[in-house]
Order: structure tokens, then sequence, then C-alpha cells
């Protein structure tokens, strides 16, 4: 698949790297490092993919995801930063970013991150996975519960479908922490403990279905009681 991804980044000689990385990988790229014409770009033209810093001058990086995800924009965005601090991350993630690289990182890396992007993005054919009251497109990526479709990051998702894909087992921190963010080395902080608070009060604003359960030193697991006939309609 020959992709077209837009990077928006301020550091020249970083943005011709990477650009040049990509066109020798066969894809289509195109870069600035200007904020408000890289919001305008990921609007206006149909790229697969885009790579996004953070400090820009004109228009943040994080304002520049808000704005497309605002504007009901779907074009898979990673962001890359040399932020590394857990609640840059969880930041950037709640803006409606798709994932997220460190500086320094490594070019083959980024290419394999952006081709896991695109695949999910691309996704056509419904697979279904209901438990109780909740509902997921696999494909897709779309959670609903009781009939009403619920707002989720990236990761928000990620953690879903990885406590309901495991079938009621229990998942210890680490064990999510292993899944979502598989190249982070820093994987004993409290993101995972921010994530499923977040997901709590989006799956359950009133408090009638507690649909993760903590498990004191073990871990989390999706405590949705499973109806007859429910089951992955892949």
């Amino acid at each position: 698949m020959r992709m077209n991804v837009l990077i928006i980044e301020d550091e020249p000689e970083l943005r011709r790297q990477i650009i040049d990385r990509f066109i020798a990988t066969g894809w289509r790229a195109e870069g600035t490092g200007d904020g408000p014409e890289g919001l305008y770009l990921a609007s206006e033209y149909g790229f697969d993919a885009a790579v996004v810093d953070l400090g820009l001058p004109g228009l943040s990086g994080l304002e520049i995801i808000r704005r497309l995800r605002t504007q009901q924009s779907l074009l898979p965005i990673l962001i890359l930063t040399a932020r590394d601090r857990w609640q840059d991350k969880v930041e950037g993630l709640e803006a409606g970013a798709d994932d997220y690289l460190v500086k320094p990182f490594h070019q083959e890396e980024l290419v394999a991150r952006l081709r896991a992007l695109v695949r999910r993005a691309a996704g056509t054919a419904s697979r279904e996975l209901r438990i109780g009251p909740l509902r997921m497109d696999l494909n897709t990526e779309q959670l609903w519960v009781k009939d009403r479709e619920i707002e989720l990051t990236a990761y928000e998702y990620r953690l879903i479908e990885q406590l309901a894909t495991s079938r009621g087992k229990v998942l210890s921190k680490q064990a999510l922490a292993d899944q979502l963010y598989p190249h982070d080395e820093d994987r004993e902080s409290n993101v995972i403990e921010v994530l499923v608070g977040r997901l709590r009060r989006k799956l359950d604003p009133r408090g009638e279905l507690s649909p993760i359960e903590t498990l004191r030193g073990r871990g989390y697991r999706l405590s949705l009681a499973t109806e007859p006939g429910d089951g992955d309609d892949a």
C-alpha cells in the first residue's frame, strides 16, 4: 500500500529526514513546520496519516489535533514529541491522537507504527463483540453501551478492547501496559489507572453498571454479565 503522509514538524532537518525515509519506503510524503498550514493541509487534502509535533509555531500540535477531531476528521495521527512525561502522553491521546512516539526515535519504528495505524483505519468488515449491554465493532473501533455510542480516545479503546476480548480474565496493570505501550519504558506510571478511571466515567456515568472491576494486587477485569447469545460475531 502506497501511503500519503503529512509531517508537521518544525525542525527542518528532522522533517527532511522523515520525508526522505518515507519516500525510500515507497510512500508519498509532504511536510510543513507551520502550525496553521499543517491544520490546513490536514483538513483539505486526502492524507492517509499524519505525524504531528507538539511544539509548533502559530498553532500547537495539540490544538491541531483537537480542531481536526472537532471537524470529525478520522485521519490517523501520531504525535512526535520530546515530552516524555506520562501527563503529556495522556493529554495528547485525550486530544484525539492515535499514538505517540518520543524523540529520539528509530525511523523504522515510526514507519511500523504508521503502517499499523493505517491498517486499523482501513478495516471495513464488521466484527462485533457483545458483552451484556456493551457492543464493540473491532474494525471501526466503535463502542456502544445500551445503544449509546461512547466516544473514546485510541488508548481508551485499546484498553477496553483488551479487557473485553479477555472474557472476564483478570489482567494485571503490567500486562495492560505491555499491550498499550510496548515500546515505552515508563510502564510503572499511573497511566493505566487514569485510563481506567476515564473509561468508568464514560461507560457508566450514573454508576449503574460498574463495568470494570479492580482486584486489589491483581489487576482489572471487565465485570459486565454476558447474556445468552452474546459473543464475537466475527
